[in-house]
């Protein structure tokens, strides 16, 4: 199946750990040309030459980009534009949470998680819509969470931020249809790296890393264990969620919008959902 992929430009956020990098080098294969906007700068451009090694037509680029701020995710739309001419795609990936059960949070951490995987998800889709709009074209796809379309302990405002990015992306969907834009949802199970090369020092596992964790050892035991809960009694790789997000972002998927998609191995489903 051709996707209609080569030659669009794609901005992913978050593009250079764990699914976000998975996503980057999927588009990448595609010919796309890809932004990363992240602010582990280092880890991105570490992704990015893997991606231009590819020689699949496009090119990759980093942006160095903090998606809470709105100045600063215009201006990554603006940076695009001049290097690349348009924007098809916004992917938005970046995402963060610390499991803790909620009555132990703080108003500072609902702040933080409320910023990144909300506000975040604003920010960029309102820098974007207007150039989308005046191109009568164009598809955001933005990452939600089973978490959001269940519940699940430990993750009450992450839940919650996810539900709200649903809501969203149908509400927006719904307003600018009419201009030829698409917006849907990818809701990813628990995803974890396969290797410490896919995340990032500043990402979630990557700041364990800091502390001395052993990432791949940590990751291999929540594993097994979660998986225990999914319908295919495994949790999901990287790749398989940026398939989903790749396909919904394409010409084949151009009938299809406002929709949620979980990429998650039946992780509801298995729970009766």
């Amino acid at each position: 199946m051709d996707l209609g992929l080569a030659g669009k430009t794609v901005i992913v956020t978050g593009g250079g750990s764990n699914i976000g990098r998975a996503t980057t080098l999927t588009f990448a294969k595609e010919g796309s040309n890809v932004v990363i906007a992240d602010l582990d700068v280092p880890q991105a451009e570490k992704v990015a030459g893997e991606a231009n090694a590819l020689k699949a037509g496009g090119r990759t680029i980093v942006v160095k980009t903090d998606v809470t701020k709105l100045d600063e995710a215009e201006a990554l739309v603006k940076k695009t534009i001049e290097e690349f001419g348009k924007i098809d795609v916004m992917v938005n990936n970046v995402g963060w949470d610390n499991l803790m059960l909620f009555i132990d949070t703080t108003p500072e951490f609902w702040d933080k998680v409320i910023d990144i995987n909300y506000k975040g998800v604003l920010n960029c889709t309102k820098a974007v819509l207007p150039h989308l709009i005046e191109q009568k074209g164009g598809a955001i796809v933005n990452l939600g969470s089973d978490a959001a379309r269940m519940g699940d302990p430990r993750e009450a405002v992450y839940a919650g931020t996810k539900a709200a990015v649903i809501a969203f992306t149908k509400s927006v969907a719904r307003e600018n249809g009419r201009f030829g834009i698409r917006l849907n949802v990818v809701c990813p199970g628990a995803t974890f790296p396969t290797s410490v090369d896919e995340i990032g020092e500043q990402s979630m596992m990557g700041q364990a890393k800091s502390l001395g964790i052993d990432i791949m050892a940590m990751t291999a035991e929540m594993a097994e264990k979660r998986g225990k809960s999914y319908a295919l009694r495994r949790v999901g790789k990287a790749q398989e969620v940026a398939n989903a997000v790749v396909f919904l972002a394409s010409d084949s998927a151009s009938f299809i919008t406002a929709q949620t998609l979980s990429a998650s191995g039946g992780y509801s489903t298995a729970l009766g959902q």
